[in-house]
């Protein structure tokens, strides 16, 4: 046999071998597969699943965890304070007075966070809650799922109780909530106080979808007696008491299940850190799961058969195969010479030419890491720049700001003073759009309407205003933030303070031929030719007559935008002065 495979031909010995090689190869793949793969699949099912597990608890926790940190915020806030004072002295005299001071707490508690439906203050004195939703008269607060809840809780020690799915029965809307009651902070203990915070059902339940991984892993959030925390859910699987038998009291695990209605299943389980009785369990067919197994099988015997029969077409091409890889690096070579830089080098083979062709390809990457590394420099030193000068715009407002809020406080206007702290909270917030430098345009509007309320409150009787917004959808349009600001500010400090007569700004947006136009709008003093030629030449006057404002405008808008974008400026003495920016509406990346 030896000798005979000796005499034979080049093209057959690469036949026989490519044949040979071929059979054993994928016979080897097929019985590995076969022994291994079902283990391999469930072990990694499980992996895959306990991590997208822990993952959906994780943010589960977060959310709860924002609902207690906003209900505490609004239990340390003075309205809420005053209230129990009230109810610590039995003085139900200035009910309605507390009530409406909670409003802006409540407001801004719900703004906060979203998921929570509605918030009830239950005192021997009378219930708190927002005056918005409508408090269902006809069912008492000790006939409600959450009075039987804290009942069971009687003699024992609390401070939060977590109340799991039911209908509203304190609100009129009735939709299905989770409750968390939370007794007050106080200086002391107040027998018959809760604070009651109603949790939307389905923004939890929308948590828990929005982490659940494509394939056949299914999520129930219950507790350690095995049933379900929410009301429109049923546990899938089986009674209460084997789960609770698997679980126990682990924060973190998993187990094959077998159903009595049939069925075998894999289940992982993470408990929550908020509260230490429920539990995220995530389920899995083990039949749908392994299903793949069984068909893998005929599918290795089909792609044998297929192999061998290309073996034996392939052998007598074997020659051109070994010699093509090196003409492909040579022709990729030259598309280089050509400066074309995004060419790589494949091959399925490990040899020599397969050696240099990965090193071709290092080459190659590194040198686009280096491109790219200039590229980030530079648009790096762009966006410093940015913020060096969007750092500039200067907030003295602030100082006249905070002394109205103090005089006004002095004065007891607290009205006034809430809703000036209101709105400088939302500036600054605005402001700062978590460190990025595009926002929408809805958000610029919104900034700026909260600067022009402050200064309407700061210099009474100095002008009015009004925005307007040709078109609702250019409200999402991307643009640079704080552009608009400086532009108002200008127009009050050198159009309106010497105005004899009722000042106005107007904000305008629109757009024309893709370009998206924001026009500022003054009835002020204006300004006269010479001085209106030099702001448009772009040569900055010390600020006597604005000139730092729009500078700081158009280096931003030109150090962004380039080219694209423009500033219009036209004035009329004692008529009015017009701003307008010219922004190239298209998709921005975030700064």
């Amino acid at each position: 046999m030896k000798h005979l495979f000796h005499r034979i031909s080049l093209k057959r010995r690469l036949w026989v071998s490519f044949v040979m090689l071929t059979v054993v190869c994928i016979s080897a793949t097929g019985i590995y597969v076969s022994v291994f793969f079902a283990s391999e699949m469930k072990a990694q099912a499980t992996t895959t699943s306990q991590n997208t597990l822990n993952k959906t608890a994780q943010v589960f926790d977060e959310r709860l965890r924002n609902i207690v940190v906003s209900i505490s915020t609004l239990m340390m806030g003075e309205p809420f304070q005053r209230a129990m004072r009230d109810v610590q002295s039995g003085n139900a005299g200035e009910y309605y007075n507390r009530l409406s001071q909670l409003q802006t707490p409540f407001a801004q508690m719900m703004l906060t966070e979203q998921s929570i439906d509605s918030v009830l203050i239950h005192t021997p004195i009378g219930e708190f809650y927002p005056t918005e939703n409508w408090r269902d008269v006809g069912m008492p607060f000790q006939d409600t799922a959450v009075a039987g809840a804290i009942r069971d809780q009687e003699g024992l020690p609390w401070n939060t109780i977590w109340v799991r799915g039911h209908d509203d029965e304190l609100f009129a809307r009735g939709k299905p909530v989770i409750s968390l009651v939370i007794k007050p902070l106080f200086d002391m203990q107040l027998s018959g106080v809760y604070v009651v915070v109603n949790v939307r059902e389905d923004h939890l339940l929308d948590l828990i979808r929005a982490n659940l991984q494509e394939g056949s892993l299914k999520q129930r959030l219950i507790d350690r007696r095995g049933e379900s925390i929410f009301s429109s859910t049923e546990t899938e699987g089986s009674g209460a008491q084997p789960l609770q038998d698997y679980i126990g009291s682990s924060d973190r695990g998993h187990f094959e299940y077998d159903s009595p209605s049939g069925g075998a299943y894999l289940v992982n389980y993470a408990g929550l850190g908020m509260n230490n009785d429920w539990v995220l369990i995530g389920y899995q067919s083990k039949k749908q799961l392994l299903a793949p197994v069984a068909e893998m099988r005929w599918t290795i015997l089909t792609i044998m058969g297929v192999c061998v029969l290309l073996a034996l077409v392939l052998s007598s091409m074997l020659s051109e195969l070994l010699l093509k890889p090196l003409f492909k690096l040579r022709n990729l070579m030259f598309k280089v010479e050509q400066n074309k830089l995004d060419v790589r080098f494949e091959s399925p083979f490990e040899d020599e030419i397969g050696q240099v062709g990965h090193k071709f390809n290092r080459m190659m990457d590194q040198i686009g890491e280096l491109i790219e590394e200039v590229k980030t420099s530079e648009r790096e030193k762009r966006y410093s720049e940015i913020k060096a000068l969007q750092a500039q715009i200067d907030p003295h407002f602030l100082y006249n700001t905070l002394n109205t809020i103090y005089w006004k406080s002095e004065m007891e206007e607290q009205q006034a003073v809430s809703e000036m702290i209101v709105s400088l909270s939302l500036l600054f917030r605005l402001g700062l759009n978590n460190g990025k430098e595009i926002t929408s345009l809805r958000q610029e509007l919104n900034h700026v309407e909260q600067y022009l309320k402050l200064q309407t409150m700061c210099y009474p009787e100095l002008f009015a205003y009004d925005i307007q917004c040709a078109d609702e959808r250019l409200l999402e349009t991307p643009v640079l933030k704080i552009m608009l600001q400086p532009l108002v500010e200008n127009s009050i400090l050198h159009g309106l303070q010497e105005l004899d007569r009722p000042g106005r700004i107007t904000i305008e947006a629109s757009s024309a031929e893709g370009l998206l136009v924001l026009a500022v709008r003054d009835n002020g003093i204006g300004m006269d030719a010479e001085t209106l030629n030099r702001l448009l030449a772009g040569i900055d006057d010390g600020g006597a007559s604005g000139g730092y404002a729009l500078s700081n405008v158009r280096a931003r808008l030109s150090l962004y935008y380039g080219y694209q974008a423009d500033i219009q400026l036209e004035s009329t003495p004692g008529a009015g002065t017009t701003v307008r920016l010219i922004i190239p509406m298209q998709e921005v990346r975030e700064a």
